[in-house]
């Protein structure tokens, strides 16, 4: 590996540190030249396929990055399948990356869509394709991570925290460390695939998956890494809800100037769920990619602010006469601010609904203000957290 890019840093954060009173390192994944640690596990299995010409994989993202990173350092072709649905920075820089050997074909509204017409592709065309993390080679390759914490730190880390999508980083890393390190697992709650193998014992189709958190959204653990993962106790495998990462997205880039994507920020959010035990001990936190879009930030920042509840949506009925208006905005308080306003019903109706944002600086105040609103008799409805209503209103 070291004849394509040197190791990612193994940095020491103050401000975690001094915040839970452990020593916090964050071993810097998205500092990789495709910015995840996908490109080890490309690497490691195409360099043992020497007389291979043609690899093929499918991916939204970060291991279609590092595959086309590969084609293009060992001169090999690359046929990349993904979702038409894929934002145009991800496929730009598949592009980038691949230049001249990689093919890029959009195919499919869905993963599984994408997943399948690659594989029938690749049968067809007589290609190798690559797993994002069911391949033992993939595998290895991610241990690679593993190896050089060890030579970085000078020693084993106390604890090691690593999130899962597929497996196959958490996998390879949990196996070279063994037992000398205690290593922990987080999943989005939408994606939390290695909980639910590990409560049936077999990896299991999930119902439902959470595509916000997309390097980590996978709705069945691979076969071979749960192989390797079977004997995990379940107390190990956190699960943090999408809007907590988004809190910590938006902290490390105003306070530490480090971009994340939602995957590689879940290692860090899980520090909250044992901060009773590490304190004095050495952490290691596994920031796996910064493959970010900024467009997506205005939804991180508002996500994060309705998880530390500072932002609430909520449908008013507000009586249609002169000054009820002004008579609903003298319930509010000095800390207060309207960020939408929308009539949702116009009608010649004694009453109408209206669609209200608010920002406050303190979550104490929404249930100030709602405590007045009903007072004055006024009616409303908290929407702030139906995902299904929200999704049509705000």
């Amino acid at each position: 590996m070291r004849d394509v890019f040197p190791p990612t840093p193994l940095q020491k954060n103050v401000l975690l540190s001094e915040r839970f009173g452990a020593d916090i390192y964050l071993k810097r994944e998205d500092l990789s030249p495709v910015r995840s640690y996908k490109i080890r596990g490309a690497l490691n299995a195409m360099r043992k396929q020497p007389d291979r010409d043609l690899f093929v994989c499918a991916s939204a993202g970060n291991h279609a990055q590092g595959m086309a990173f590969m084609c293009r350092e060992m001169g090999k072709k690359g046929v990349i399948f993904m979702p038409v649905t894929t934002p145009q920075q991800k496929i730009q820089k598949t592009r980038m990356f691949g230049g001249d050997n990689i093919e890029v074909h959009l195919i499919g509204d869905y993963f599984d869509d994408t997943l399948a017409a690659a594989q029938k592709w690749c049968a067809e065309q007589g290609g190798y394709f690559l797993s994002p993390f069911d391949d033992d080679d993939v595998i290895e390759g991610q241990a690679s991570i593993a190896v050089e914490i060890e030579a970085q730190l000078g020693r084993l880390p106390d604890h090691v925290i690593l999130p899962v999508g597929g497996g196959g980083m958490s996998a390879g890393v949990a196996s070279y460390f063994g037992e000398d390190v205690h290593s922990l697992y987080v999943e989005p709650t939408g994606g939390a695939c290695l909980r639910a193998a590990l409560a049936a014992g077999s990896p299991v189709a999930l119902d439902h998956v959470d595509t916000f958190v997309d390097g980590a959204a996978v709705g069945k653990i691979g076969a071979k890494t749960f192989a390797r993962l079977k004997d995990v106790p379940l107390p190990d495998v956190l699960t943090i809800d999408e809007d907590r990462v988004c809190a910590t997205i938006v902290e490390m880039l105003n306070v530490e100037g480090i971009v994340l994507e939602p995957a590689g920020a879940l290692a860090l959010e899980a520090l909250g769920e044992v901060r009773s035990w590490i304190r004095g001990k050495t952490i290691v936190c596994l920031t796996s990619g910064g493959n970010f879009d900024f467009e997506r930030l205005p939804e991180v920042k508002e996500r994060a602010q309705r998880y530390a509840g500072l932002q609430k949506y909520f449908i008013l009925r507000l009586p249609q006469r002169p000054g009820a208006l002004r008579d609903f905005l003298g319930h509010l308080g000095p800390e207060d601010n309207i960020t939408r306003f929308e009539y949702m019903k116009k009608s010649a109706r004694n009453f109408g609904s209206v669609l209200i944002g608010m920002e406050t600086k303190r979550p104490e105040n929404f249930p100030a203000l709602f405590a007045r609103l009903e007072q004055a008799g006024l009616t409303y409805t908290d929407i702030t957290n139906d995902e299904t209503l929200a999704q049509f209103v705000i």
